[in-house]
């Protein structure tokens, strides 16, 4: 499943470029048993299985040996039992020297791997999917491209949602100027900058405030006067 998402786009660029390495293991190829089982039934029953403490344990030792020469890497569960990822958790994982993502399957992991090798436990959000991978892809690309050198404009980190400035993006627009009758505001075309950075910021304010305004809450004491009057208007409509 890994293949495809690491192996395209600016996760490819990133690890030719030697700025990131990725390794991906098949917790299976640390069992024991013929049947290679990774899984087994809970105790004291109930429905579904519960992924085994001896392969997933080996699977974290052997990445630790690998990578002896580094830093302990974090170890981290993808589960819908963690913390909800978001933008703030991934510059912090981007300066981090590494880490181990497991990702859950079945029930559950035996409640044993947490208490001895997860760090932290992350959710890809308040869903349950039937795996941790696509949560793990997630995250992976959130953090990858806040390393340097991985986008070609690292001022687009600034300005993108959720970003430092914590507001959702602006409109963007690009050629043609006329689409289907829908015309690119003239503000963007008259190549005044300061009005355009207030037309972007003013958008960006209205966006998030529309969708998302439990961030206007959140920052409120980051905004501007003046974008806390703008916010104001909005209100009273």
């Amino acid at each position: 499943m890994f293949a495809s998402v690491l192996g395209e786009s600016m996760m490819k660029r990133a690890s030719d470029a030697g700025i990131v390495t990725f390794s991906v293991r098949d917790i299976r190829d640390y069992t024991v048993d013929k049947h290679r089982m990774a899984d087994d039934d809970p105790y004291g029953g109930g429905p579904g299985m519960v992924m085994k403490c001896e392969p997933v344990a080996a699977a974290f030792d052997a990445v630790a040996a690998d990578h002896a020469d580094m830093p302990p890497l974090r170890r981290v569960y993808l589960s819908p039992q963690g913390r909800v990822w978001n933008q703030r958790l991934a510059e912090k994982y981007a300066q981090l020297p590494g880490f181990v993502l497991l990702c859950g399957h079945y029930e559950d992991i035996d409640e044993r791997i947490r208490e001895l090798y997860i760090d932290d436990e992350i959710s890809g959000g308040d869903y349950v999917l039937t795996g941790g991978e696509l949560p793990a892809m997630m995250m992976i690309d959130s953090v990858v491209r806040l390393l340097p050198g991985v986008l070609g404009n690292d001022e687009s980190l600034d300005r993108e949602s959720f970003g430092p400035n914590f507001l959702l993006d602006h409109p963007h627009y690009t050629r043609p100027a006329v689409f289907r009758d829908k015309e690119v505001p003239e503000i963007l075309l008259n190549g005044h900058h300061a009005k355009i950075e207030r037309w972007r910021r003013e958008k960006a304010l209205r966006r998030t405030w529309e969708r998302r305004p439990d961030l206007i809450q959140q920052f409120w004491h980051q905004l501007e006067p003046w974008e806390r009057l703008f916010i104001h208007d909005l209100r009273n409509g």
